[in-house]
């Protein structure tokens, strides 16, 4: 009876996991629909990275809920293909805070440096901040995998397995040199972010007016962009506790794993379409003219 309760309630946890994917999917690609609509948006520098990081967490979330659902059923995939989601999963990973340390730079020179505000973040620049993102992102794999594929042979990729990111730590210090590099990257952005806020806090009381209230805007933002880091943080944590758990019990395993999945993966990532969906007003305006089928049409191209 234990059993098949246990069985229930881990059915009951994937369907509600299923429930928030699938909205935040859905929300997620009309926001994408929204981008592509107007000129306006795949022309500014903010709009651009935010497109990305909705991209990015669309490709994570996907491929991170079907680890999910195979750790629930205990399906063993091959070594191979496994490889290939994690090089996909892990690139995402650092995709998302990457891009939000550079939205935060922008959002700094924006307040700070209006005047080379059009300069420094033109179309042509964000082009090349989205290739630098994707290099500075991948570095860590490309780390982390050399050292993974100097210390196996090649019969280890046939074999099938449950698919973790665990699976590829198969000595200790590979974990610790895993951590190392993800801190130093996190150390690196709140360090960023930090600095942002500072300096946008220091203009923001000497503004006065509209600018006044268009920087502390600028702030507010650059503090959710922390809060999302400081989840993102802590998701660099999950897979040393999910490792240590494993290894205790499969079942307190797949529950600290949902856990960590809800709290510290879904949440920052819902936080994207907030920040820039619906705070910001002229994409608020856009999709709402797209959600009431242009009714709004004309007041989109005044306030545009």
């Amino acid at each position: 009876m234990a059993a098949n309760d246990s069985s229930v309630y881990a059915n009951d946890d994937l369907i509600i996991v299923q429930f928030f994917i699938s909205l935040f999917l859905c929300i997620n690609f009309l926001l994408i629909t929204v981008f592509f609509m107007k000129d306006f948006f795949y022309t500014t520098m903010r709009y651009i990275f935010f497109a990305l990081t909705l991209m990015s967490d669309c490709v994570f979330l996907m491929l991170s809920d079907v680890l999910l659902i195979l750790t629930y059923f205990e399906f063993t995939i091959p070594m191979l293909l496994c490889l290939m989601v994690y090089v996909a999963v892990s690139l995402c990973f650092f995709i998302t805070p990457v891009t939000l340390t550079v939205m935060t730079l922008e959002r700094f020179v924006a307040i700070c440096m209006p005047l080379r505000h059009g300069e420094l973040c033109s179309t042509r620049s964000a082009l090349h901040c989205i290739l630098i993102v994707h290099a500075i992102s991948a570095l860590p794999d490309v780390i982390f995998l050399s050292i993974f594929f100097a210390t196996v042979n090649r019969s280890y990729y046939t074999q099938s397995t449950l698919c973790s990111m665990e699976i590829f730590i198969l000595h200790t210090w590979q974990g610790h040199i895993r951590s190392a590099i993800s801190q130093f990257y996190f150390l690196i952005m709140v360090i960023i972010i930090m600095f942002s806020y500072f300096k946008i806090m220091k203009v923001a009381r000497a503004a006065s007016g509209q600018n006044r209230k268009s920087t502390w805007k600028g702030l507010r933002t650059v503090v959710l962009h922390g809060f999302q880091l400081f989840l993102c943080l802590f998701q660099l944590w999950c897979p040393f506790i999910e490792a240590a758990v494993l290894q205790i019990s499969l079942v307190l395993y797949v529950n600290v794993r949902y856990f960590n999945y809800m709290v510290f993966i879904l949440s920052p990532r819902c936080l994207s379409p907030l920040i820039y969906g619906l705070r910001d007003e002229k994409f608020f305006v856009a999709l709402r003219s797209f959600v009431l089928c242009g009714l709004y049409k004309k007041q989109l191209s005044n306030e545009l």
